[in-house]
């Protein structure tokens, strides 16, 4: 239940608030009263204050609000629509206005959670600056990384050769794919080409019709056709939010980044296209096997990967995962196989895009403080050599 402080006196807006009792409410006549409850320590998840209270205004009580309470949702309360007044609580950051009467408690109780939420999510420190959490990078992993790297080159590379020979006999184009990852930062990512020449252009196509993560077509663009709500409240040649210049389009940073967020929690953030028509026959074997993978090795040499991490990304999954809870799988470094990799492996290569987020943040949690045991990517090493040979291209 959501508890609610109301400063003000109108018996109407009180009443509608006590509707169904989704809410408790926290009442205070004037504000001395209402800041002698918020220092008294009482949990608080919105303020609604009327826009003339004994005791000074809703303008100050929510100059007071965000000087001592800067994650508390404001909502601030008029009898009647200027558009003076409007202009000011806009200009001033004042997070909602209503006008008596209230809207419904559920509405009303259903916008303060997602202003609630908003902002403990603008107010949350990054995981990489919280001083009670640590993320590194262990020497004896680094060391680990080039020794096996540059060992497992020397030894393949007759292997390599042979297998670069059967990729140019059978499909024109370069033996070897290079495409721009990111793990803890985005880099040139090396592999062994495994799929037709071009094959990139079909990705859309074949991820809303054969994503194995996402079964539904869904929205994947900005519509910069579509005018944005706050904007359209104000007067003509104002934007809500500073104005954004996209080729020849242009739209408002509040509505732009909105429908990014959107689009990330609506989207299925993973693409594996199950049976992906684009793979070569050498290509199915050499993925089968991981041979694909050993080019990566010289991103172990340069420092861009290890041998054990989370897996890099393509750009267009890394932007949808730099959000709430996920972005810590990018604290740990990117590798050529992991935890969700030998999970997926052992099990045919099936995993819900959920549980494959689970694992990367379970892999991360290992490189916080002193929590990094070598013992565990040895484990992880040991278990991924069983199930290089299996049926899935994964």
């Amino acid at each position: 239940m959501i508890n609610l402080l109301y400063i003000g006196n109108s018996a109407e807006n009180i009443e509608r608030l006590k509707e169904k009792s989704i809410a408790d409410i926290n009442i205070s006549e004037n504000i001395l009263k209402a800041v002698n409850l918020l220092h008294s320590g009482q949990k608080i998840d919105a303020i609604i204050c009327e826009l003339m209270v004994p005791g000074g205004s809703g303008f100050s009580m929510y100059e007071w609000v965000r000087e001592h309470y800067k994650s508390i949702p404001f909502i601030l309360v008029a009898h009647e629509f200027k558009d003076e007044l409007f202009r000011e609580a806009f200009n001033r950051g004042i997070d909602d206005l209503y006008i008596t009467p209230l809207p419904p408690a559920k509405d009303l109780t259903d916008r303060i959670r997602f202003l609630s939420n908003y902002r403990s999510r603008s107010e949350m420190p990054l995981p990489e600056t919280r001083k009670d959490l640590k993320y590194r990078m262990p020497v004896s992993k680094r060391i680990f990384d080039i020794a096996v790297a540059s060992t497992v080159l020397i030894l393949i590379s007759p292997v390599l050769l042979l297998i670069a020979l059967a990729i140019r006999l059978e499909s024109k184009g370069k033996v070897y794919y290079i495409s721009r990852r990111v793990g803890r930062k985005p880099f040139d990512f090396y592999k062994l080409r495994s799929m037709r020449t071009g094959s990139d252009a079909e990705l859309n196509k074949l991820a809303r019709e054969k994503n194995q993560y996402n079964n539904t077509v869904r929205k994947r663009e900005v519509d910069f056709s579509q005018p944005c709500p706050r904007c359209a409240l104000l007067w003509d040649g104002k934007t809500c939010s500073p104005l954004m210049h996209i080729g020849d389009k242009n739209i408002c940073d509040y509505w732009y980044n909105f429908q990014k967020k959107e689009i990330a929690r609506n989207n299925s953030a993973f693409i594996k296209i199950a049976d992906d028509p684009r793979i070569t026959k050498v290509g199915k074997l050499i993925r089968n096997t991981s041979i694909d993978e050993l080019p990566q090795l010289i991103n172990v040499l340069k420092g861009d990967m290890s041998i054990v991490g989370n897996r890099p990304l393509p750009v267009y999954e890394a932007e949808l995962l730099t959000i709430d809870t996920m972005s810590k799988r990018f604290l740990a470094p990117a590798g050529i196989t992991g935890l969700w990799q030998v999970e997926l492996r052992g099990r045919g290569g099936e995993m819900s895009e959920e549980e494959r987020k689970r694992l990367d943040n379970e892999y991360a949690n290992h490189f916080a403080g002193d929590s990094y045991s070598f013992w565990y990517d040895i484990r992880l090493i040991l278990r991924t050599v069983p199930a290089l040979f299996q049926k899935d291209t994964v």
